[in-house]
């Protein structure tokens, strides 16, 4: 009973602290973009750049505040063109949603967002993880949409769909959406927001401190939780439709080691599988953690540079082709 009675203790304690340093932290929320209305919800679109393409930057699940985690890859493609980066519902700057984080619902409010942003398509998509499921069901649904998609480390539709969740994995998402709201997180730093990303310097040190602030007030929000719990009907919807096989797509698969897990031999083989079913299409490697946006920037944009320019020649020589 006395221990029970110090543990109640030591939560309200920490509770406390949660709450007084989210009133501290609240004004670094000055906001990174623009809040967009989309369906019932309020959605953050972040661009930056100008350019003939627009690059849209979609996050992995989990990612808190995505505007400031992928910047050290987006602001490589400003350079040169224009990127969007699309904060889904519960991330970053944008608000949470009561819907059901069924892919459509998803689907619709990026693309609401992009338009009354002014960004007219067609995009270049560029998923990292769970996002691969939204840009490949978009590409199914509005190929004249998407010109290219730039796959991070994605996970393919038929792979969530084949690998539900266990329900050792839905007690560990449901446990990470509620220690937060005790604050218990901040125990925890690293397990809110990847240290990688305060090691590097594509942040300045007031960055750095809004990217950690906004990491403890959305560490895995409901939405969040929702959308992982529904990765494998997401990943089955898209799955029953027909391959974009008009859609280029540069699948780029993350390894840590020379000598490949079994894991990342499994996982370049379903993408090698996955692109044989469209028309133009590459797998490369690349050497990082799943966070491959952290670890081999410039790689990937050269990468991507080299895969469009060599579709835009192959489609060049097909018009002429055809013009013959």
């Amino acid at each position: 009973m006395f221990s029970l009675g110090l543990c109640t203790i030591g939560v309200l304690v920490i509770l406390s602290y949660h709450h007084i340093q989210l009133q501290k932290e609240e004004e670094l929320f000055e906001g990174k973009g623009k809040l967009i209305e989309a369906a019932d919800t309020k959605i953050n679109v972040y661009v930056e750049g100008r350019g003939t393409d627009t690059f849209v930057f979609m996050s992995g699940a989990g990612i808190a505040a995505p505007v400031y985690e992928l910047k050290g890859l987006y602001s490589k493609f400003s350079r040169s063109s224009s990127i969007a980066l699309v904060e889904r519902a519960g991330y970053g700057y944008s608000n949470e949603t009561k819907d059901g984080r069924e892919i459509g619902e998803i689907l619709n409010q990026t693309r609401t967002a992009l338009a009354k942003s002014g960004l007219k398509p067609p995009y270049i998509l560029v998923p990292h993880s769970i996002s691969g499921i939204e840009a490949i069901y978009w590409a199914q649904c509005y190929p004249q949409e998407i010109k290219a998609i730039i796959g991070l480390d994605i996970g393919l539709p038929h792979e969530y769909a084949n690998h539900p969740l266990e329900f050792s994995e839905k007690l560990q998402i449901a446990s990470m959406n509620f220690l937060p709201k005790l604050g218990i997180h901040r125990l925890f730093p690293e397990a809110v927001y990847d240290p990688e990303v305060l090691r590097q310097s594509f942040l300045n040190r007031e960055e750095k401190e809004i990217y950690k602030a906004i990491s403890y007030k959305k560490a895995m929000t409901d939405n969040m939780r929702q959308e992982m719990f529904m990765s494998s009907r997401n990943g089955e919807i898209s799955a029953s439709l027909p391959y974009p096989v008009h859609t280029p797509m540069l699948l780029l698969s993350a390894y840590k080691e020379s000598n490949r897990s079994n894991f990342e031999k499994r996982k370049k083989e379903n993408y090698v599988n996955f692109a044989d079913h469209l028309l133009q299409s590459k797998v490369a490697e690349v050497k990082g953690n799943h966070s491959i946006y952290l670890y081999a920037p410039e790689e990937i944009h050269q990468l991507t540079l080299n895969f469009l320019e060599t579709i835009e020649k192959e489609q060049s020589h097909e018009l002429h082709s055809s013009d013959d």
